[in-house]
Parts: structure tokens; sequence; C-alpha cells
């Protein structure tokens, strides 16, 4: 089967990797696989990949929000258009709505017959055109895919549509706990070397997020452990978090943490494991996700996780899987801390040395895989009818 995926960007999101993960996946069984992504002058993709990848030139200095999402859309249908092959494709696939769009204009000019569509997470743009380009790209799919309940029952609420769940996965080979070579070098290298616990928080400084939440948690919880530190890593991203993060560093000062809190803003993807595995624990009291990927990977690597007590977290995760919060409640997190900390110390949640936590080993990427196939199939079928 020849597929196309549409990934909004080259930055290490829990989309984009999903993207890439599944593409790999695909292609191992057997499958042509092409990922396109748009990519400012300069940029390329956060990491290898095994696939073929076509970057889509966009500008790099949209004036605002509406013109990035337009320029993106625009910049996929052109791209796309020139291409002499576009029925060649048994399956195109948008993982958000700028790739949807992009196909819901190609299908509109007869490039091609339909489109599936994943629903990671839907997002509120104070812009009511971005607004309903999401909800058209969602819309106008022929087939929709969620990898949680909770956003399978959003779209039947909200949309009246009737989506396919998928599955995420995490890979074994990259995440696991027993320390690795180099481990030390990449923790020397960004200055995490000196003992004592760390707190690892992915994915930046962002309201849906809830950093500045888990800054006070972490604050609390140093009062108790005063040589503790909290890593924030990554935070690449497309939209505007100015606001937030300018209340986040005015709350920054005013705990005093100093040089207990780092940010590491972009961290190389093979440098990632080995933050997991340095970490007492994952600190993730988002507020809104998809589905939580470095949930996995954190448990792969051995370490505790913090998370809210709501889906999509209570979806795959069981009671003793994770250390829970409220997520509003900054006194709840502080005490999930605590429990994840104390876990830390007794070897992970009392699993031996090593062990992979049965949740990571029921999601995987080849399973992800040959669960799409199954949905592709119903978009081939009734494609293969009209020729």
């Amino acid at each position: 089967m020849k597929v196309g995926l549409l990934t909004h960007s080259v930055n290490p999101r829990g989309g984009v990797v999903h993207t890439l993960e599944l593409a790999a996946a695909l292609q191992t069984a057997g499958h042509d696989v092409t990922v396109f992504a748009p990519a400012t002058p300069g940029q390329t993709m956060f990491r290898p990949v095994p696939h073929a990848l076509a970057l889509v030139p966009v500008p790099s200095t949209p004036k605002d929000l509406y013109e990035m999402v337009g320029s993106r859309i625009h910049a996929f249908e052109q791209h796309l258009g020139a291409r002499h092959d576009l029925r060649h494709f048994d399956v195109w696939h948008a993982q958000d709505g700028i790739g949807g769009n992009a196909l819901a204009n190609l299908c509109d000019a007869g490039r091609i017959d339909g489109f599936a569509r994943t629903v990671h997470h839907l997002d509120c743009f104070d812009d009511a055109r971005v607004m309903r380009w999401q909800r058209r790209s969602v819309e106008r799919a022929a087939r929709v895919l969620c990898v949680s309940r909770l956003w399978v029952d959003t779209l039947r609420s909200d949309f009246g549509i009737e989506a396919s769940l998928v599955n995420n996965g995490v890979d074994l080979a990259r995440f696991r706990a027993d320390v690795q070579p180099g481990d030390a070098e990449v923790c020397n290298r960004l200055g995490l070397h000196t003992a004592g616990p760390m707190w690892l928080a992915v994915g930046g400084v962002e309201e849906r997020k809830n950093t500045l939440r888990a800054l006070q948690a972490f604050a609390l919880h140093r009062r108790l452990h005063p040589r503790a530190r909290l890593v924030i890593a990554g935070g690449a991203s497309l939209l505007d978090h100015g606001d937030y993060q300018r209340e986040f560093h005015r709350a920054l000062h005013a705990l005093a943490l100093g040089d207990a809190v780092v940010l590491t803003g972009a961290v190389a993807d093979a440098d990632m494991p080995a933050l997991f595995r340095r970490a007492d624990g994952l600190l993730m009291p988002s507020l809104r996700e998809g589905f939580g990927l470095v949930v996995l990977e954190a448990l792969a690597s051995g370490t505790p996780v913090v998370v809210p007590h709501q889906a999509p977290f209570t979806e795959y995760l069981g009671a003793a899987d994770a250390h829970w919060c409220d997520p509003v409640d900054v006194h709840s997190i502080a005490a999930a801390m605590a429990g994840a900390f104390a876990s830390a110390l007794s070897s992970a949640l009392g699993r031996p040395a090593g062990a992979v936590p049965e949740v990571c080993r029921k999601y995987s990427w080849p399973a992800s895989a040959r669960r799409h196939l199954e949905v592709y199939a119903s978009l081939v079928a009734p494609a293969s009818a009209l020729h």
C-alpha cells in the first residue's frame, strides 16, 4: 500500500512523533510511505527517518496564527498539487488541521478521492477563522481516527462523527531502564550531572501542559527535598505561548528557585532516553492531552509518572501504573510527587530493576500500524470502485 502522511511541522511534538513512528512501522511492514512536513528555510526533521520524507517550504516569519496556518495549508496544496502521482497513493492521511484542509482542497479540485484525519486533540483558538479550519479538517475527512476514547467521545458529541480508535506505542529498544553508554555524557552536556532528585517535564512552558502549577508544586516538593531540580525539556511549537511564559517566569522569580529549575529548550531526540533514565519522576499534570506519549516512554525507562486522574490517562494506565493528581490543585500535584519519589527510591513502583511495565508491552507501533491498515482498507475499497 502506498501511503502519504501529512504532519504540521518538523518539531518533536507528540503528533509529529506519532506520524514518524507510524510511518516507520508501516514501512517495516512492507508498505511504501512518504511523510510530508512543512519546513522553514534551513529546517530539517528533528530526527532521521527510514522512509521517504518530503519537506514543504513555508515562510519563516508569518505575522500571526491565521497567516501561519493559512500559509502552511497553501504550501501543502501547492506542493501536492504539482505532483503527477497523487492517484498512485492508496491513502492520504492528515495528522492535523493543516494537512486536513490541504487534502480537503485537493478533494474539491478532484485531485484525490478522500482522506483520513487523525485527531490527537482539538484546540481552542481565539481566531474564528482558524477554528473553522480545524472543524472543516475533521468534517471533510472520509475517516476520522483518534488515539483515545476521550476524543472519540468528544467527536461523537460535538461533531456527530464516529471516529475509529487507534493506538499509540512506545519503542522499547530506545526507552529502557538499564543505563546505556553515553547517558552520563548527555547529562553532563545538559548540566544535569549534579546529585539530587530530578523531575522531568516535557513539552516546554505551555498553559495546556499546566507548567505553572507544576512549578508551584515543585516549590512545595522542594521544602522536603531541598536538592531537587526540575528540568523542563523541549517546547518547540508553532503556537505563541508568550503571555503564559511571561507569567511562568514571574512566578519562577517570585519563588526564588534559582538554578533549581532548568529550561533546556530543544533537546536532541537521541538524548531523550538518557533524560528519562536520569529523572526520578516525570511531572505531567496536563490539562488537555490527546494521549500523552511521553508517559509510556518514561515508564519504559523505569521512571515513575505523575499524571492527572482523568482521561485519557485513566484509559490506558492502571491504578498502580502512575501517581495520580488533581491537575488544578497544586497540593495534590505535590502529594503525587511525594508518592512518585518514594516509589523511585524503591525501584519504580516495586518492579524488578529493568522490568518493562505491562502497559508498555501492550502499546507498540507495529500494533498501531496494523490497526491503521484496517482503517485504510475501508478507504481504499470505495476509492477502487470508482476507477
